[in-house]
């Protein structure tokens, strides 16, 4: 009836208005019911700090479902954290499972409360606790507790039974909330083993934007600037996240992977970084190196690379490369050079890089060309800002040159398994599924293929798909952990990743002829540019991607923003840079903030 009366774009702007207040009262419900399930949520038998989880990078873990109905909202949540494999019990074969569970070395076994009584499930859990570290979540009544008396291992047990208590014991099993001692002012059981025991965050929890005192109707501008951006063609989908005071607040998928593909971005699909892989791996990489007394800011490149001593590259300092003024000109057009004879649409012995689908270069391509060509181009403007790809080339040489690894490896290990980052990786194609990734150019001109799990970047791809300047891919919550331990000066997950002063040299302004940081592009001092945002603090830092990502972390706000997409899809275009899609939302995410109390 009340459209009869309106016209449809004042109507849909009603709705669109209704549906902002609704979001904003369903964040507040949820809000209140999480009080209540972390009011009826206990740990028992943690005393060996079992819970929350730490050193993921030693854990392969499995999650067994007896019964719980929201389980699929647990392993969803647990997922964020760190990859989990899903199991329940079926046709009777509790004994089997364990049996199943052979190679896993961390169980979390879910279970609904009245799933107790059978016997061959407490036999499956004794077994289990036999063999593995077993962590219990009991969901339902606690007069079931008594059922596990002879449990050793850690159980967490939550009264309430809902998606809200399944969300709340996912993030404290991995350490994103606590929990208080309150067992023995709530409940009186016949479980005999005593009290609760306190468990305190250690990494980034999620949540909705009023738990941090923010009206979700703030943010919902976000979702008009992306979608203006897919309408305008600007990008075929984008994932937005949003952490502020360490709880992820917001995170959203919009579009389609391509124009063409019509099934709906998700948030967890991995997205190629293009130049965030400067900071997210070679600057990781090179202020571990630092801290560790390896390398000094003030040595000069060809203590690092040899081949560099009779080139007029072997005097740079290691700051001046980190700083973007070595001198570098920005990029060298590899592709441009390629010969018939260089490459392959078939792989073997002699053509084992391989580039893109059916595209295989010469082994010692890079070797042979391209770091000889590096070498040789001489060096045009030393001590002046100039933003180069080719800084990042050489950091990577000198990064493996020290650490005897490939830069990958050494990334992985040190940081991206031990913080959770599993789907942070160069070369995503080699470990997930294409369903998984974001294609992004239609390459017309070098590759002849849609780029799809294989570095955008033409350098960076001829160099088998990892160089220091390109070929990182990830998802937008590894980002976020990623951002958490800058924020917190190091520190994730109770590991010390780097001492407090490391992060604060790093990423503040260290150059008196740019904004730079080292390694880190940062806040711009002249506030005409606006950049990265007109509001956002002297203290920001982070970095943008040419395939038209960013990720911007600024302490004065414990905020950590995270723009993902594939702008260049089907081919490149300056859309997004048009429209200020970028600067345009994180805008709008500090005024957010700024008016959270209102």
């Amino acid at each position: 009836m009340l459209r009869g009366f309106l016209s449809t774009g004042l109507f849909c702007l009603l709705l669109a208005i209704q549906a902002c207040g609704q979001e904003h009262k369903r964040n507040q419900i949820w809000v209140e019911d999480l009080e209540t399930a972390n009011k009826n949520t206990v740990v028992l038998n943690n005393g060996s700090s079992q819970i929350p989880l730490i050193h993921f990078e030693k854990l392969h873990v499995a999650s067994l479902n007896l019964g719980f109905n929201n389980m699929g909202v647990l392993d969803s949540i647990f997922s964020k954290y760190k990859t989990i494999d899903t199991f329940s019990v079926a046709d009777n074969n509790q004994l089997g499972l364990v049996d199943d569970l052979k190679l896993y070395n961390q169980i979390v076994v879910v279970v609904k409360d009245s799933l107790l009584l059978d016997q061959a499930n407490l036999d499956m859990l004794k077994a289990l606790e036999a063999k593995k570290n077993i962590i219990i979540a009991m969901f339902g009544k606690g007069s079931y507790l008594q059922y596990l008396n002879e449990i050793t291992s850690p159980i967490i047990w939550s009264s309430s039974e809902d998606a809200v208590a399944a969300s709340l014991v996912a993030q404290i099993i991995c350490g994103g909330r606590g929990v208080q001692n309150k067992l023995e002012e709530n409940y009186s059981p016949k479980y005999v083993k005593g009290m609760g025991d306190d468990v305190f965050p250690i990494r980034l929890a999620y949540s909705v934007p009023e738990e941090v005192g923010i009206n979700s109707n703030n943010l919902s501008e976000i979702d008009k600037i992306v979608n203006k951006a897919i309408d305008e063609q600007a990008t075929p989908g984008a994932v937005v996240l949003v952490a502020v005071k360490g709880k992820v607040i917001y995170n959203k998928a919009f579009g389609h992977p391509t124009y063409q593909d019509k099934h709906p971005v998700e948030v967890n699909d991995i997205y190629d970084l293009a130049s965030i892989t400067k900071i997210a791996a070679t600057t990781m990489a090179s202020m571990k190196l630092y801290e560790e007394g390896k390398l000094k800011l003030d040595d000069i490149v060809s203590n690092y690379i040899s081949r560099t001593k009779k080139t007029d590259k072997a005097n740079i300092k290691i700051k001046d490369i980190l700083l973007h003024q070595a001198g570098f000109i920005p990029f060298i057009p590899f592709y441009q050079n390629l010969k018939p004879m260089d490459y392959s649409r078939d792989s073997s012995a002699d053509f084992s890089v391989k580039v893109a689908d059916s595209f295989f270069l010469k082994k010692d391509y890079y070797k042979n060309v391209m770091w000889k060509q590096m070498l040789e181009v001489p060096l045009k403007t030393p001590g002046k800002y100039v933003y180069s790809d080719l800084s990042m080339y050489y950091m990577k040489e000198v990064i493996e040159g020290i650490t005897g690894e490939t830069l990958p490896k050494y990334v992985e290990d040190n940081f991206y398994k031990p913080l959770g980052m599993d789907a942070t990786l160069f070369n995503p194609r080699n470990r997930f599924d294409k369903s998984r990734i974001i294609p992004t150019e239609k390459d017309e001109y070098f590759r002849k293929t849609l780029l799809w799990g294989y570095v955008h970047d033409q350098g960076a791809a001829m160099a088998g798909g990892v160089a220091g300047h390109a070929g990182l891919f990830s998802i937008a919550t590894d980002l976020a952990t990623l951002g958490q331990m800058l924020l917190n000066k190091g520190a994730y997950g109770s590991v010390e990743y780097f001492k407090p002063q490391t992060v604060e040299l790093f990423t503040s302004r260290q150059s008196s002829v740019s904004r730079r940081g080292l390694g880190f592009d940062r806040w711009d001092p002249d506030l005409s540019k606006k950049y990265p945002s007109e509001l956002a603090s002297p203290e920001t830092f982070g970095h943008t991607g040419y395939t038209g990502t960013c990720f911007w972390v600024d302490p004065a706000r414990e905020l950590i923003y995270v723009f993902l997409s594939n702008r260049v899809n089907p081919k490149v275009t300056n859309t997004l840079l048009q429209l200020n899609v970028r600067s345009n939302i994180q805008d709008v995410i500090y005024k957010a903030i700024n008016n959270k109390n209102e």
